[in-house]
């Protein structure tokens, strides 16, 4: 059960890292692809700056779930990990709720399934 609530943390990590790349890099293009229909075109080049501030928090997520894998004390690197996960679940919970239901189980569930295996192993 540790290694497989590892791989989700990974896994976790590696999505926040894609989605800061996406809001603050490449916001209007593969930003404007990914939100193609929930965001009309004209107001990506106006959001950009917006954008990048979330993608900003997406990778403080990304690196609290890299560092969780990182800390060698087993029961640290486990609080690190849920302390992170549950961040990002209330994040894509809210963002669920008040955004798009997608966002649930992209980003929301993941973290979930993580919380579940580390508290149940």
């Amino acid at each position: 059960m540790e290694v497989l609530g590892k791989i989700i943390i990974g896994l976790v990590a590696l999505e926040h890292v894609y989605i800061l790349y996406m809001e603050m890099f490449a916001w209007e293009t593969l930003g404007r692809k990914t939100f193609k229909g929930a965001l009309p075109d004209e107001l990506f080049t106006p959001t950009k700056t917006m954008a990048a501030n979330q993608g900003l928090y997406n990778g403080f997520l990304a690196a609290g779930l890299i560092w969780s894998l990182l800390i060698t004390d087993p029961v640290w690197s486990e609080k690190v990990g849920l302390f992170f996960l549950a961040c990002v679940s209330v994040a894509g919970i809210y963002g669920a709720l008040t955004a798009s239901r997608r966002i649930f189980f992209v980003q929301a569930l993941p973290a979930l399934i993580g919380i579940g295996i580390l508290v149940l192993g």
